[in-house]
């Protein structure tokens, strides 16, 4: 695996590239996004990939990327321009395999420069707008910004839990319960005064309004595939891949696991990667 770093008038922009470029196979590189995880949770998923060339980065703003535009917003647009500018840089087009926020930001690059992606898998983009009870899933992340402000992470954290585990569209019995416990799901109880966390405050609310161009990516020569994770029927991010896949004339593609499937014992909430993986390379198999 080779660093390198991407400077833009706005940001350094870290980058990893595993295997040769341009790609030994003649194929794409594919390159894996996330957001608000950076490079590091996606080395486990890469690693299932030793005959591709992979690339992985961090956002700006997040891991080793230093911003210089003194914002701390993260916004998928701008950060659709960083992708749009580091596939310049190696030569693409690319594949990509997006997660989460990054699905968002990858959807966003599609739409703005669709020459750039021959396929993209966006996995479980969390936009709240394409939701029913939008107005209401707005309302409960609304909360757990209000809990984290109050009491920082572990409780900001365990509220974040519980609005992305509650099944179905959020009613009024959601919004009944009691805040939960930090120590209930094993976050700490003890503030530690820091409020600048991208998933539980307000910093990364541009990419859960985000409103996809839908005539743009439709009429993109990417194949645009919006996954969902088996394990996430019913709850927020599945509820939102579904809307996302309708909302472009399809149904979700199912894979195995759940929001973080891809993501090994190493990192955070753990899945089944080594199912995951072999599921992803055959939807990018079948699209050649």
């Amino acid at each position: 695996m080779q660093t390198h770093t991407l400077a833009t008038p706005d940001a350094d922009l870290v980058y990893d590239v595993r295997g040769p470029l341009p790609a030994a196979d003649g194929r794409a590189p594919l390159l894996m996004v996330g957001q608000p995880m950076d490079a590091g949770g996606f080395a486990t998923a890469a690693s299932y990939f030793p005959d591709r060339t992979v690339i992985t980065y961090d956002p700006r703003g997040l891991g080793r990327s230093i911003r210089k535009d003194g914002r701390v917003d993260h916004s998928p647009v701008v950060q659709a321009e960083d992708l749009h500018a580091l596939i310049e840089t190696i030569g693409g087009p690319v594949e990509v395999f997006a997660s989460s926020g990054g699905a968002v930001t990858a959807l966003a690059l599609v739409a703005a420069h669709p020459a750039d992606v021959t396929t993209l898998v966006a996995h479980e983009p969390p936009i709240l707008g394409v939701l029913p009870d939008a107005q209401a899933a707005r309302r409960a992340q609304s909360g757990v910004r209000d809990v984290y402000e109050a009491k920082g992470f572990g409780a900001g954290m365990a509220a974040f839990i519980m609005m992305a585990s509650w099944q179905g569209e959020f009613t009024d019995a959601f919004f009944a319960l009691p805040a939960p416990d930090p120590a209930q799901f094993g976050m700490p109880t003890a503030d530690d005064g820091s409020r600048d966390d991208p998933l539980l405050s307000d910093r990364s609310w541009a990419v859960t309004e985000y409103r996809p161009d839908v005539a743009a990516l439709t009429a993109a020569p990417t194949d645009v595939v919006i996954a969902v994770g088996e394990e996430s029927a019913g709850v927020l991010t599945g509820r939102t891949a579904e809307a996302t896949a309708a909302l472009l004339g399809q149904r979700a593609t199912v894979f195995p696991s759940h929001h973080s499937g891809f993501v090994g014992g190493d990192e955070g909430y753990a899945g089944d990667p080594e199912a995951f993986t072999r599921r992803l390379r055959e939807v990018f198999d079948e699209r050649l």
